[in-house]
Protein backbone atom coordinates (compact mmCIF):
# COMPACT_ATOMS: atom_id res chain seq x y z
CA UNK A 1 0.00 0.00 0.00
CA UNK A 2 1.34 3.41 -1.28
CA UNK A 3 2.01 6.49 1.17
CA UNK A 4 0.63 9.86 -0.10
CA UNK A 5 2.84 12.63 -0.58
CA UNK A 6 2.76 15.41 1.58
CA UNK A 7 4.30 18.89 0.79
CA UNK A 8 6.58 20.36 3.18
CA UNK A 9 5.22 23.43 4.57
CA UNK A 10 8.52 23.98 6.69
CA UNK A 11 10.34 27.28 6.77
CA UNK A 12 14.52 26.72 5.28
CA UNK A 13 16.93 29.27 7.45
CA UNK A 14 17.59 31.85 5.18
CA UNK A 15 21.29 31.44 3.37
CA UNK A 16 24.19 33.42 4.37
CA UNK A 17 27.45 33.77 3.02
CA UNK A 18 29.72 30.84 3.77
CA UNK A 19 33.29 32.26 2.86
CA UNK A 20 34.62 35.33 3.60
CA UNK A 21 35.35 36.32 -0.17
CA UNK A 22 31.58 35.29 -1.07
CA UNK A 23 28.87 38.02 -1.60
CA UNK A 24 24.66 37.78 -1.76
CA UNK A 25 22.90 38.97 -4.95
CA UNK A 26 19.13 38.75 -5.23
CA UNK A 27 17.22 39.16 -8.43
CA UNK A 28 13.40 38.61 -9.08
CA UNK A 29 12.24 38.14 -12.91
CA UNK A 30 9.02 35.75 -12.94
CA UNK A 31 8.57 32.69 -11.42
CA UNK A 32 11.69 31.79 -8.98
CA UNK A 33 12.15 28.21 -10.08
CA UNK A 34 13.12 29.50 -13.23
CA UNK A 35 15.39 32.30 -12.49
CA UNK A 36 16.88 29.92 -9.78
CA UNK A 37 17.88 27.59 -12.11
CA UNK A 38 19.45 29.69 -14.98
CA UNK A 39 21.98 30.92 -11.93
CA UNK A 40 22.69 26.97 -10.73
CA UNK A 41 23.51 26.42 -13.95
CA UNK A 42 26.74 29.09 -13.30
CA UNK A 43 30.02 28.14 -12.18
CA UNK A 44 30.80 30.50 -9.23
CA UNK A 45 27.68 30.07 -7.69
CA UNK A 46 28.12 28.55 -4.28
CA UNK A 47 24.52 28.71 -2.90
CA UNK A 48 20.78 29.58 -4.04
CA UNK A 49 17.83 29.81 -2.08
CA UNK A 50 14.18 31.17 -3.45
CA UNK A 51 11.85 32.92 -1.65
CA UNK A 52 9.99 36.24 -1.19
CA UNK A 53 11.08 39.87 -1.03
CA UNK A 54 10.22 43.65 -1.79
CA UNK A 55 6.88 43.65 0.17
CA UNK A 56 5.67 44.44 3.58
CA UNK A 57 4.24 41.51 5.36
CA UNK A 58 6.09 39.76 7.55
CA UNK A 59 6.66 35.41 6.64
CA UNK A 60 4.44 35.59 4.40
CA UNK A 61 3.44 31.90 2.32
CA UNK A 62 3.37 31.05 -0.88
CA UNK A 63 -0.82 31.98 -0.60
CA UNK A 64 0.00 35.36 0.56
CA UNK A 65 2.37 36.35 -2.00
CA UNK A 66 -0.02 34.59 -4.99
CA UNK A 67 -3.05 37.18 -3.57
CA UNK A 68 -0.70 39.93 -4.55
CA UNK A 69 -1.43 41.68 -0.92
CA UNK A 70 1.82 41.30 0.09
CA UNK A 71 3.79 43.38 -1.90
CA UNK A 72 6.55 41.11 -2.44
CA UNK A 73 8.05 39.72 -5.48
CA UNK A 74 8.92 35.95 -6.22
CA UNK A 75 12.92 35.88 -6.28
CA UNK A 76 15.90 34.56 -5.39
CA UNK A 77 19.13 34.82 -3.15
CA UNK A 78 22.48 33.66 -4.31
CA UNK A 79 25.48 33.63 -2.80
CA UNK A 80 28.49 34.12 -5.36
CA UNK A 81 32.35 34.07 -5.86
CA UNK A 82 33.03 37.06 -7.58
CA UNK A 83 36.88 35.76 -8.12
CA UNK A 84 34.56 32.97 -10.46
CA UNK A 85 31.36 34.71 -11.57
CA UNK A 86 31.39 38.65 -11.48
CA UNK A 87 28.49 40.58 -10.75
CA UNK A 88 28.06 42.41 -14.06
CA UNK A 89 28.35 38.87 -15.03
CA UNK A 90 25.21 38.62 -12.66
CA UNK A 91 23.52 41.33 -14.45
CA UNK A 92 23.83 39.86 -18.04
CA UNK A 93 22.26 36.56 -16.77
CA UNK A 94 19.49 38.92 -15.39
CA UNK A 95 19.08 41.04 -18.31
CA UNK A 96 18.89 37.99 -20.74
CA UNK A 97 16.83 35.52 -18.36
CA UNK A 98 13.77 37.56 -19.19
CA UNK A 99 12.08 40.64 -20.41
CA UNK A 100 12.12 43.67 -18.02
CA UNK A 101 9.73 45.80 -20.43
CA UNK A 102 6.53 43.28 -19.28
CA UNK A 103 6.12 45.32 -15.75
CA UNK A 104 4.31 42.94 -13.54
CA UNK A 105 4.34 39.66 -15.05
CA UNK A 106 6.58 37.58 -17.12
CA UNK A 107 4.88 35.85 -19.76
CA UNK A 108 1.69 33.56 -18.17
CA UNK A 109 2.74 34.75 -15.13
CA UNK A 110 0.42 37.83 -14.39
CA UNK A 111 0.67 40.30 -10.76
CA UNK A 112 3.48 42.25 -9.13
CA UNK A 113 4.81 39.14 -7.48
CA UNK A 114 5.87 38.56 -10.94
CA UNK A 115 7.86 42.04 -11.24
CA UNK A 116 11.68 42.31 -12.38
CA UNK A 117 13.56 43.42 -9.90
CA UNK A 118 17.50 43.71 -8.80
CA UNK A 119 17.87 43.74 -4.50
CA UNK A 120 21.14 45.45 -4.21
CA UNK A 121 23.15 44.54 -1.29
CA UNK A 122 25.89 47.48 -1.61
CA UNK A 123 26.12 50.85 -2.76
CA UNK A 124 28.75 49.28 -5.53
CA UNK A 125 25.81 46.42 -6.59
CA UNK A 126 23.40 49.44 -7.07
CA UNK A 127 25.58 51.42 -9.63
CA UNK A 128 26.25 48.51 -11.52
CA UNK A 129 22.79 47.62 -11.65
CA UNK A 130 21.67 50.99 -12.65
CA UNK A 131 24.45 50.98 -15.43
CA UNK A 132 23.35 47.89 -16.76
CA UNK A 133 20.25 48.75 -17.19
CA UNK A 134 20.34 52.05 -18.66
CA UNK A 135 23.07 50.41 -21.13
CA UNK A 136 19.77 47.37 -21.61
CA UNK A 137 17.61 49.70 -22.67
CA UNK A 138 18.68 50.74 -25.90
CA UNK A 139 17.61 47.06 -26.94
CA UNK A 140 14.27 48.37 -26.43
CA UNK A 141 11.92 50.69 -27.65
CA UNK A 142 9.42 50.23 -24.21
CA UNK A 143 10.73 51.67 -20.85
CA UNK A 144 11.84 49.06 -18.52
CA UNK A 145 10.32 48.72 -15.84
CA UNK A 146 12.83 46.90 -13.21
CA UNK A 147 13.10 48.45 -10.25
CA UNK A 148 16.35 48.41 -8.44
CA UNK A 149 16.04 49.15 -4.69
CA UNK A 150 17.55 48.14 -1.56
CA UNK A 151 17.96 44.35 -0.71
CA UNK A 152 15.56 44.12 2.72
CA UNK A 153 14.09 41.00 4.50
CA UNK A 154 14.26 38.07 2.84
CA UNK A 155 11.89 35.19 3.39
CA UNK A 156 12.80 31.86 2.21
CA UNK A 157 10.01 29.72 0.55
CA UNK A 158 8.28 27.08 2.07
CA UNK A 159 10.42 23.98 1.97
CA UNK A 160 8.35 22.26 -0.84
CA UNK A 161 9.40 24.85 -3.18
CA UNK A 162 12.99 25.17 -2.14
Amino acid sequence: MGTSATKDFSIPQIIQPTKESSQLATFAAGCFWSVELVYQRKDGILQSQVGYTGGSQENPSYKDVCSGSTGHAEAVRLEYDPAVLSYPDMLKIFWNKHNPTQGNRQGNDVGSQYRSAIFYHSEEQKALAEQSKAERQKAYETPITTQIVPAGPFYPAEGYHQ
